[in-house]
């Protein structure tokens, strides 16, 4: 083979590992890719303030004393809701308790656990009956400022017929916990079936507050045949593709 053959041959080869590694990253991340819309919370129709009242996050639906809060608001200018302004013990407000956004950065959800509680839910569609999905999202404990008091947090998430609750959080007077990942399992009982987010805190009348963030629904099994299956054929092809330049 000539020289000019062998290079053309190398470029070949390097082309087509572009192409097959493309296509590997292409099927993980279809094989991957969440059922819930805005789980992140990011886009909203008035930025910062009380879901419901004079905001809403695309995708859900409250009638609860829920928020929703943008980077560094949250203990500083705080959100208006029905009631007024609204902010989280932190840093920004004295508190050196280490209040932060969750690991999926960006806005997050606060929903008071002991006044006019009420769910955060989204109806999540393309769904098989019958078939296993996990839910899975970032959630922490707070306490609204002006309020003093321990406080314990958690969340009550419902998915079709089932419902199951996050292990509750303990929180000191004026704290944050700390964000925690929880990841759930249940079986989808029809085709769209709605997934909803009820705050649960203690006690009555010193504002607890679960955050919420990142919320994902993946199928059980997400395909990884499909995509182990294509990483194969990528390797095989590469290696003819390289196996050929060399010769």
């Amino acid at each position: 083979m000539s020289k000019k053959m062998k290079v053309r041959s190398v470029v070949s080869g390097k082309s087509l590992a572009m192409v097959c590694t493309a296509s590997v990253l292409f099927l993980a991340s279809s094989a991957k890719a969440s059922l819930v819309t805005n789980g992140s919370f990011e886009t909203t129709t008035s930025g910062g303030g009380q879901l419901g009242f004079n905001t809403n996050a695309t995708g859900w639906t409250t009638t609860g004393y829920n928020f929703v809060y943008a980077p560094g608001t949250a203990d500083t200018s705080g959100v208006t809701g029905v009631y007024g302004n609204v902010q989280l013990w932190g840093p920004g407000n004295g508190s050196l308790n280490g209040l932060t956004v969750s690991p999926s950065g960006g806005n997050f959800v606060a929903a008071d656990g002991s006044f006019e509680v009420g769910a955060i839910s989204q109806t999540i569609s393309g769904l098989t009956a019958g078939a296993s999905y996990t839910v899975s999202f970032y959630f922490a404990g707070a306490q609204a400022f002006g309020y003093s008091d321990s406080t314990t947090e958690q969340w009550n998430v419902s998915f079709g017929g089932q419902t199951q609750s996050t292990p509750v959080l303990s929180n000191a007077s004026h704290g944050f916990t700390g964000w925690q990942q929880d990841t759930m399992t249940f079986v989808a009982d029809n085709t769209s079936d709605v997934l909803s987010f009820l705050a649960v805190g203690t006690p009555d009348g010193l504002p607890p507050f679960v955050l919420l963030d990142g919320v994902s629904v993946n199928a059980a099994s997400a395909a990884p045949e499909p995509v182990t299956g294509a990483l194969m054929i990528a390797g095989l092809l590469v290696g003819a593709g390289l196996i050929r330049a060399k010769k």
